[in-house]
C-alpha cells in the first residue's frame, strides 16, 4: 500500500488524495497503468504536477480504458496541456469507438499544436468590441460583459482564458475609460405602467436553447454571467451560508485545478418515472445555466433505489433532455460511485460521524423523535456491523447506517444506508445496501466537481446536511442553490397519482396527451421550443410558480404558427355535389403551405365534382350573423377560386341533412361572399383525437376543492375520438410527430398509433379564438 501511495504522490497527488484513490480498486489500477505508460515514455524523467493532475483527471473520466495508453501519450508529450483539450479528447474517443483512430482528425478536434498568439487574441477581441461598440458606449459598465467573454471564447476556442479576459478588460477600459461615479450608481428601476403590469410578455427565443433576439429577456440572458448573482467557480466561500473549514481553501484550489474554473451543473433525476412539465424548468435551468456561462452539465441518474427503477425510465429521461435541445456533457449514475460512496461511509464512521442503528422506520417518524439508543455506539462496533450489513447478514429493516447530525427541519440523524435485497439494474447482486438521497447527492456532486448544485425549493431544508457531510468527510463542497418549482393547474404530476390514472384506465399510459409529462406533450404535438419559451416566460424565480395551461398553449401557438404547414381537414363531413361540373371534371390546385409567406413552399390538392365540407359550415335555416353556407347565402371555397350556392338539400330517413347539391361560379365573376370555408376532395380517411382538460377543477389534489379525491374529478369530455374524419392527401407521407395547421380547425400532430392504412392525428391546441367571427 505504501508503495502505491508513493507512486500516486509522485505525480502530484496529496497523501490523502492518494490514499482515497487507493480505496477505489478500478481507479487505482487504471492510474497505475497510466503512470507505467508515462514512465515508459519519459524514462528517468519525472512527471511534473501539472501533467500529473491532467493525467489523474483523464483516468477518473475515461470510460473506455483501451484508449488509456493513447491519451497518456498525448498528455505526457504535452500535446494535450489543458482541461479544455482533455475534455475534447475524451469526447472524441467516446464518439469514435473503432479500433483505429485518425490521429490528424483527433489532433484537429483537440486543438493539438494550435498556438493562439497575443496578436490573434487582440484582433479577435477588437472585432467583438467593435460589434458591440454602440451598446457599450451607451450602457458603459452596465453592459453585460459576459457577452463579450462568451463571444471571445467561442472565437478563440483554444486560447488561455485568463489572457482572453485580460485583453477584453483592457480594450473595454481603453474604450470607456475608468469607471465614473455614475457607473457605480445602481441602475434605477423603470416605473411600470398599469398597462405593462397587465400585459405579460412571452419570451420568444429564435432557436432551441439559442441566444436569439427576444421581445423580453430570453432564458439565456436571464442565466448569463452576473444575472443570478451566483458565485464564480472557486469562490464558493463567498456564498451566504456556505460553511468554511480550515481545509476549504486547499480543496477549492484543487477543485479549480480539475475544472479550470469552468461552470459545472447537473440534472439528477430519479429513474423511476417519466419527466413532466416541472422537470422542463429544471432541465432548462441546469443545462441552460451551464450553456449560458460556457460551462458543462452532467445528466446524472440518481439510481439508488433498485425497487422502483426501470430501464424504460433511463431511456425516456435522456430522450426528453435531448428533445428539449440539450446534450449532456456526460451521462453518469450514482451507482458509478457505489464503491467510493461505501468507502466514504466507512471513513465517516471512523471519524465518529455515523453509527449503525437498529430502530425500525416507524420509530423514526413524526416530530421530536428521541435520539437512537445506539447513537453513542463505539466506532469499532459500528464498523463491524456495517461490514456485516454489506455482507447480507441482516434482514431488511434490521439495521441502517445513520449520520450524526440535525437537519434544518429538525430531523435528527438521517439514514445514510439501508438494506435492500433487490438486484440493481447496473450492479446486479453486488450490493445489498444502498445509499440514500441525503447521503448520495452531495457526495456525487463533490465527486463530479459540480460548481452550482441547483435544486427546487423543498430541498432548502437539506442544505445544512449537504454542507455538513462534505465537510465531515473533508472533501470538496459545492454550493447548493434553490429555485421555485413550476406547477400547472388542472393536472397532476406526481408519479404515484399518474400510475393510479394508468392502472384505473383513465389514461392509456405516461404519454397520454391529456397528461403534462414531457412524453405526453411531445405526443400531443407541443414543440420543444415552445416549452423552453414557456420556461423563459415563467423566469428563474425563487418563489413557487403555478401557471394556467392556456399560457403554455399560447407559447405553443406562436411556434406552430411559424412551423406548421397548412392543410385542409374535415372533422364532421357533409357531402357536396357540384352539379354544374361534369363527372370527369378534376383538377389539381397548388395551395401554399403558409399563405402569409408563399415562398415557404406549397402542396397540391385535388378538386372535383364531389367535395366535403364541415357540417357546421351549413345551416338550413338562416340565423342572424351567420356568414357561411345557407340555402339563401353562397360561400367561397378556400384556394379553389369558386363560390357555391345551394340548389337542393338531401336528407336521410331520420331527417338529417346528408348531402347538398350546389352550383359553382368563378369567384372572379361572382359577388364577394361573406365567408370562405375549407373543404376536401378525394381525401384520406383518418382518425382525429380532440383533447380537453383531464380534470374539472383547477386543483384536483386539493381536498378543499375536490373532497372525494382527484380520481373523482375526471372530465368525462377530456377525450373525443372522431374515427371518420377526412384530410387532403398532401399529408399522406407525414411522419410521426409531424405538425400541421388544419385550416380553420386547429393545430394537429401525427400520432404514433398511425399506420399505412389509417393516419391518426392529435389536436395539439385550438386556433386563437376570434370572438368576432362566427
Amino acid at each position: 500500500m505504501a508503495d502505491a501511495v508513493s507512486i500516486f504522490m509522485s505525480i502530484g497527488l496529496s497523501e490523502q488524495k492518494a490514499k482515497e484513490t487507493l480505496k477505489n480498486e478500478l481507479l487505482s489500477s487504471t492510474l497505475k497503468k497510466a503512470i507505467e505508460v508515462a514512465q515508459g515514455l519519459l524514462g528517468s524523467a519525472g512527471i511534473d504536477k501539472t501533467t500529473g493532475t491532467l493525467l489523474y483527471s483523464m483516468v477518473t473520466r475515461l470510460k473506455d480504458t483501451h484508449r488509456l495508453s493513447f491519451l497518456t501519450e498525448y498528455i505526457i508529450t504535452r500535446k494535450i496541456t489543458t482541461e479544455l483539450q482533455l475534455s475534447a479528447a475524451l469526447d472524441f474517443v467516446k464518439s469514435h469507438p473503432q479500433e483505429h483512430v485518425d490521429r490528424r482528425e483527433f489532433e484537429t478536434a483537440c486543438g493539438v499544436g494550435v498556438l493562439v498568439t497575443p496578436e490573434q487574441i487582440e484582433d479577435a477581441v477588437e472585432l467583438i468590441i467593435k460589434k458591440h461598440k454602440d451598446q457599450l458606449s451607451a450602457e458603459r459598465y452596465r453592459f453585460n460583459m459576459g457577452i463579450l467573454m462568451g463571444e471571445a471564447r467561442a472565437a478563440l476556442k483554444w486560447a488561455d482564458g485568463k489572457i482572453v479576459k485580460n485583453e477584453v478588460d483592457m480594450q473595454v477600459l481603453h474604450l470607456l475609460g475608468p469607471k465614473t461615479e455614475a457607473d457605480l450608481e445602481k441602475k434605477p428601476k423603470a416605473a411600470k405602467t398599469k398597462a405593462a403590469e397587465k400585459d405579460v410578455k412571452i419570451e420568444q427565443v429564435s432557436e432551441v436553447n439559442g441566444e436569439g433576439k427576444t421581445e423580453g429577456k430570453s432564458l439565456m440572458e436571464q442565466l448569463r454571467g452576473e444575472a443570478l448573482k451566483f458565485h464564480k467557480p472557486g469562490e464558493n466561500y463567498k456564498t451566504e451560508g456556505y460553511v468554511v473549514t480550515p481545509n476549504t481553501v486547499n480543496l477549492l484550489k484543487k477543485h479549480l485545478e480539475v475544472t479550470g474554473g469552468q461552470v459545472r451543473t447537473r440534472f439528477p433525476p430519479e429513474p423511476n418515472g417519466i419527466l413532466h412539465i416541472g422537470h422542463a424548468k429544471a432541465i432548462n435551468f441546469n443545462f441552460g445555466f451551464a450553456k449560458a456561462n460556457n460551462g458543462i452539465c452532467f445528466l446524472r441518474y440518481d439510481d439508488t433505489n433498485p425497487e422502483k427503477e426501470e430501464e424504460k425510465y433511463f431511456t425516456a429521461i435522456k430522450d426528453m433532455v435531448e428533445w428539449l435541445g440539450y446534450r449532456p456533457y456526460c451521462v453518469t449514475h450514482a451507482s458509478d460511485n457505489f464503491q467510493l460512496l461505501y468507502d466514504l461511509a466507512v471513513d465517516l464512521i471512523r471519524r465518529g460521524h455515523a453509527y449503525v442503528c437498529h430502530q425500525h422506520g416507524e420509530e423514526l417518524k413524526g416530530h421530536n423523535v428521541p435520539p437512537s439508543p445506539w447513537r453513542e455506539r463505539p466506532v469499532g462496533e459500528s464498523l463491524v456491523l456495517f461490514d456485516r450489513m454489506r455482507k447480507g447478514m441482516f434482514a431488511e429493516g434490521e439495521a441502517t447506517l445513520r449520520m450524526k447530525m440535525v437537519m434544518e427541519d429538525g430531523k435528527m440523524d438521517p439514514v445514510a444506508y439501508r438494506i435492500k435485497y433487490t438486484p440493481h439494474h447496473r450492479t446486479g447482486d453486488t450490493w445489498c445496501i444502498y445509499p440514500t438521497y441525503d447521503y448520495t447527492h452531495c457526495l456525487c456532486d463533490s465527486i463530479e466537481h459540480i460548481t452550482h448544485s441547483l435544486c427546487t425549493k423543498e430541498f432548502q431544508a437539506r442544505r445544512s446536511s449537504y454542507y455538513w457531510l462534505c465537510n465531515a468527510l473533508d472533501v470538496y463542497c459545492p454550493v447548493q442553490w434553490e429555485y421555485g418549482r413550476l406547477n400547472l393547474t388542472y393536472t397532476v404530476v406526481s408519479k404515484r397519482k399518474i400510475i393510479k390514472l394508468v392502472e384505473t384506465g383513465v389514461v392509456r399510459d405516461w404519454d397520454d396527451p391529456r397528461l403534462f409529462t414531457l412524453t405526453a406533450l411531445r405526443r400531443r404535438g407541443f414543440p420543444p421550443l415552445a416549452i423552453n419559451n414557456f420556461c423563459a416566460r415563467v423566469g428563474v424565480t425563487v418563489a413557487q410558480t403555478t401557471m394556467e395551461p392556456h399560457l403554455l398553449e399560447s407559447c405553443v401557438r406562436e411556434i406552430l404558427n411559424d412551423i406548421a404547414p397548412r392543410a385542409m381537414a374535415i372533422l364532421e363531413p357533409l357531402k357536396v355535389t357540384i352539379t354544374n361540373l361534369p363527372t370527369s371534371a378534376q383538377k389539381e390546385l397548388r395551395v401554399p403551405d403558409f399563405p402569409a409567406n408563399e415562398a415557404k413552399g406549397s402542396h397540391v390538392v385535388s378538386f372535383s365534382k364531389t367535395i366535403f365540407i364541415e357540417q357546421s359550415d351549413f345551416r338550413e335555416v338562416m340565423e342572424k350573423g351567420y356568414k357561411r353556407l345557407t340555402p339563401d347565402q353562397p360561400v367561397g371555397l378556400r384556394h379553389a377560386g369558386y363560390v357555391i350556392s345551394v340548389q337542393r338539400i338531401i336528407k336521410d330517413n331520420c331527417g338529417k341533412v346528408c348531402e347538398l347539391e350546389v352550383t359553382c361560379v368563378s369567384s372572379d365573376s361572382a359577388e364577394k361572399p361573406k365567408a370562405f370555408i375549407h373543404w376536401v376532395s378525394e381525401p384520406l380517411r383518418c382518425e382525429v383525437r380532440l383533447y380537453e382538460s383531464l380534470f374539472l377543477h383547477k386543483h384536483p389534489e386539493d381536498p378543499a376543492e375536490v373532497p372525494a379525491g382527484f380520481l373523482s374529478d375526471i372530465n368525462p369530455n377530456s377525450l373525443t375520438v372522431i374515427e371518420s374524419a377526412l384530410v387532403d392527401r398532401s399529408v399522406g407521407k407525414a411522419k410521426v410527430f409531424d405538425k400541421f395547421q388544419f385550416e380553420r380547425v386547429g393545430y394537429f400532430s401525427l400520432d404514433p398509433d398511425s399506420t399505412s392504412e389509417k393516419l391518426v392525428f392529435n389536436r395539439t391546441v385550438t386556433l386563437k379564438e376570434d370572438p368576432g367571427k362566427i
